[in-house]
């Protein structure tokens, strides 16, 4: 588990962290530089020569892999003094970034590696500790010192500090330190159990769960686009590099970190409130790579479905709640009562069968077809519990079939208590 806390180093602490920044853009750059050479020399013609230029490595040399270049750190200190005043394991951890970068790109397929200008290297990494690093309210970072930090919540009981990352933001003007922390507790999967809900995201809604509630989607950055604005035109009309244009980025830079924070609190909250109603949860595995660059592009990274997801799955896992996502491709044209393909256009937002006449919402509609699909795919070895209204819309047991006594009537509300069928 990660824990983020604000830390506050004064003027000097905080001039020797941007010079460790700088110092680990620099080596990933070399590292990155010798990896792409190394790949250049290799994409020559074998019959011909270039005639601009031409990577002279000999066929032998060895690819410069991550072991490599760690080992050629000691030398490269020698040479260059400057890199010895950092930490020897940020400067292996700056290095490993890098490689894990390669290796993701080899199994994608695309997103190659690309050299960080200055300023957008934004954090470092202290890989281990031999000892509690907190103290109080200080942590004790090796060869910084001791910084003051805001324990806003204690480290649990029986969990170790792995590692710190310590994270600039706002244009070195904060300063967080993400702290991994580790306990050797087993921890089993959550099986199926309980209440099962489908929730569907959208724009109009944020999102819209199978028992009709619904989550109304706050615009974060329509709301404060008028002085996003204002600030960005301000920063725009200052001297490039100077004192004032700093001060003006800065503003800019803090508040986006504020929509930002905005968001995620707005994230959290909304997961925990889904945990509140159910223990078991499906949704749909969006595209959110293709939304994000589509016709509604800008309200899509506004909503941020993809973090919001990334944060549903965590908050389900710290609080044993099931969790899985499921295909999403029709749920808004299939009649979740009958299974009829009923097509629709986007503008049209009531879902209106003709083959059974059910009517409801879209999103709705699509909500059902979630929880639909995700009982499918859950293997009936895996479900300890059903739920009475999953017995209908997954096309098993009828609500008829439904022990009358085991089902509690709510106002507002569907059939959806637990109940366990019956042999």
């Amino acid at each position: 588990m990660n824990f983020t806390y604000r830390i506050y180093p004064d003027a000097t602490t905080q001039q020797l962290m941007m010079e460790w920044l700088e110092t680990c853009r620099q080596v990933y750059n070399y590292a990155l530089g010798e990896l792409k050479d190394w790949i250049a020399s290799r994409k020559s013609a074998i019959d011909r020569c270039s005639l601009s230029r031409e990577y002279i490595i000999g066929a032998d040399a060895p690819f410069p892999s991550y072991q490599r270049q760690q080992d050629a750190l000691p030398k490269v200190k020698k040479e260059n003094p400057e890199l010895a005043q950092v930490h020897s394991q940020v400067l292996q951890t700056t290095v490993r970034r890098l490689h894990d970068t390669w290796e993701a790109f080899q199994k994608r397929g695309f997103g190659f590696p690309r050299f960080r200008k200055i300023g957008q290297l934004r954090s470092f990494v202290f890989p281990q500790f031999k000892d509690n690093p907190i103290v109080g309210y200080h942590i004790k970072l090796p060869k910084i010192g001791a910084v003051p930090i805001n324990m806003h919540r204690p480290i649990p009981e029986g969990f170790v500090v792995k590692q710190v990352r310590v994270l600039s933001r706002c244009r070195n003007t904060q300063w967080y330190v993400v702290i991994t922390i580790a306990s050797p507790v087993p921890i089993p999967d959550t099986p199926v159990h309980g209440r099962a809900i489908g929730i569907d995201l959208g724009l109009e809604r944020f999102l819209t769960i199978s028992d009709r509630s619904s989550v109304e989607r706050p615009k974060f950055l329509k709301s404060r686009h008028r002085k996003l604005k204002l600030l960005q035109r301000r920063a725009a009309r200052k001297q490039k590099r100077s004192h004032n244009w700093e001060k003006a980025q800065v503003r800019v830079a803090k508040l986006h970190h504020h929509i930002e924070n905005t968001r995620k609190d707005f994230h959290l909250r909304t997961a925990h409130s889904l945990c509140n109603q159910a223990q078991t949860i499906f949704a749909e595995d969006l595209n959110t790579v293709g939304l994000n660059q589509g016709m509604l592009r800008k309200d899509c990274v506004d909503a941020s479905f993809g973090a919001f997801l990334s944060l549903l799955k965590w908050v389900c896992f710290k609080r044993g709640v099931y969790f899985q996502r499921v295909n999403p491709s029709g749920t808004s044209q299939t009649c979740p009562e009958c299974q009829a393909t009923v097509t629709k256009p986007l503008s049209e937002r009531e879902h209106s069968c003709p083959d059974c006449g059910y009517r409801t919402h879209r999103d709705h509609a699509a909500a059902q077809m979630v929880l639909l699909r995700g009982l499918e795919l859950v293997s009936e070895d895996n479900r300890r519990m059903e739920t009475a209204c999953a017995g209908v819309l997954a096309g098993g047991a009828s609500s008829s079939q439904v022990p009358k006594s085991r089902i509690r009537e709510k106002p507002g509300k569907p059939n959806c208590e637990v109940w366990k069928p019956t042999a």
